[in-house]
C-alpha cells in the first residue's frame, strides 16, 4: 500500500515537471489517477495559452513602436525641409511662405499627435483604468462633443448630422466616457468621404441608451470588425495611411464601455460604418 502511495506520488511529481518542461507532450498518469491529470492538462493547457497571448501581445507592441517610429520621422523629416527652405530663402513671396509655414504647422500638429500616442501605449500597459463615475446628461455630453468639432468637420467640407434624444441619463465616468465618443468621432472625420455626413444617433430603448456614430467611406472588410477593437491592432495600409493610428484608441473604448456595463461594436457595408455603443439607462428614482 506505502510502495502504492509513493509510485502515484513520484508520477503526480513527474506530471508537474512536465507542466513547467514540455508544454507539446500531455501529462499521463495512471487511471486510478485520472480526475488529476485531466486537471493538470487542462493547467497546462491554460498556461500554453497566456503564454502564447503574451508572446503575441508583445510582437503586436513592438511592431507597433516601428510603425509608430516611422511615422514620427515622416512629419519631422518634412518640419525640416519646409523650415531650412523659409531659413534659405528670405526673400521668398509672402504667399510661398504662408503655404509652407502652414504646411509645418500641420506637421508639427501631426507629431504631437504621434508622440501622445505613445504615452497612450505607456499609460494603458502601466495602469488600470477606474472609472469615478456620477450622474451624466449623455445627450448635453454628444451635443457637445459634436460643436467642438464644427472647425474639424468644416475644414474637411463634412456636415453633422446629430440626432439626440432629450435627456438620455446616465451614471457614467464623464471624462473617459468623453474620451470614448471624442475618439468614435474623430475616426468618422478621418475615414469619411469629403463632402457628406457623420451621423451622431443617440435614443432610449428596453432600459438601454443606444448610441450610433456613423460614416459614409470605405467599407471595413468583415474579419477586421471585431480585430479592430483589440490593442495595438493597426489596420490595413489603406485605411491606416490616412492617420497612421496606433490601435489603441478602440481597444481603451471598449475597455471603458464594459467597465460602464455596455457593449461596443461595429457594423460596415458599402455605404457606411457604424460604430454602435449600449450603455445603461439610469432608472427613475435612481
Amino acid at each position: 500500500m506505502l510502495s502504492r502511495i509513493t509510485q502515484y506520488l513520484k508520477e503526480i511529481n513527474q506530471g508537474i515537471e512536465n507542466i513547467l518542461s514540455d508544454f507539446n507532450e500531455p501529462v499521463r498518469f495512471k487511471p486510478a489517477l485520472r480526475p488529476l491529470e485531466d486537471s493538470l492538462n487542462e493547467i497546462k493547457m491554460t498556461i500554453r495559452r497566456q503564454e502564447q497571448e503574451a508572446i503575441e501581445s508583445e510582437k503586436k507592441k513592438n511592431d507597433l513602436v516601428v510603425f509608430l517610429a516611422h511615422d514620427l520621422k515622416t512629419p519631422l523629416t518634412s518640419i525640416v525641409a519646409y523650415l531650412s527652405i523659409l531659413e534659405t530663402k528670405p526673400d521668398m513671396p509672402e504667399e510661398e511662405r504662408k503655404k509652407y509655414t502652414h504646411i509645418s504647422l500641420e506637421k508639427a500638429i501631426r507629431l504631437g499627435e504621434l508622440i501622445n500616442e505613445f504615452f497612450e501605449i505607456t499609460k494603458f500597459n502601466l495602469q488600470d483604468i477606474v472609472l469615478e463615475p456620477g450622474n451624466l446628461d449623455l445627450s448635453m455630453m454628444l451635443e457637445q462633443i459634436a460643436d467642438e468639432l464644427y472647425a474639424v468637420l468644416k475644414e474637411k467640407n463634412l456636415r453633422c448630422d446629430v440626432q439626440i434624444d432629450d435627456t438620455l441619463m446616465i451614471y457614467g465616468d464623464a471624462d473617459k466616457l468623453a474620451r470614448v465618443f471624442d475618439n468614435l468621432l474623430r475616426n468618422a472625420i478621418a475615414y469619411c468621404n469629403k463632402g457628406t455626413a457623420i451621423r451622431i444617433q443617440a435614443k432610449e430603448r428596453h432600459q438601454e441608451i443606444e448610441i450610433v456614430v456613423a460614416n459614409e467611406g470605405e467599407k471595413i472588410p468583415e474579419e477586421e470588425l471585431s480585430a479592430i477593437f483589440e490593442k495595438f491592432y493597426r489596420v490595413d495600409g489603406s485605411r491606416s495611411s490616412k492617420t497612421g493610428g496606433a490601435g489603441l484608441g478602440l481597444a481603451i473604448a471598449k475597455e471603458i464601455v464594459e467597465l460602464h456595463h455596455g457593449t461596443i461594436r461595429a457594423e460596415s457595408d458599402e455605404w457606411e460604418t457604424r460604430f454602435i455603443v449600449t450603455l445603461p439607462a439610469m432608472s427613475e428614482g435612481e
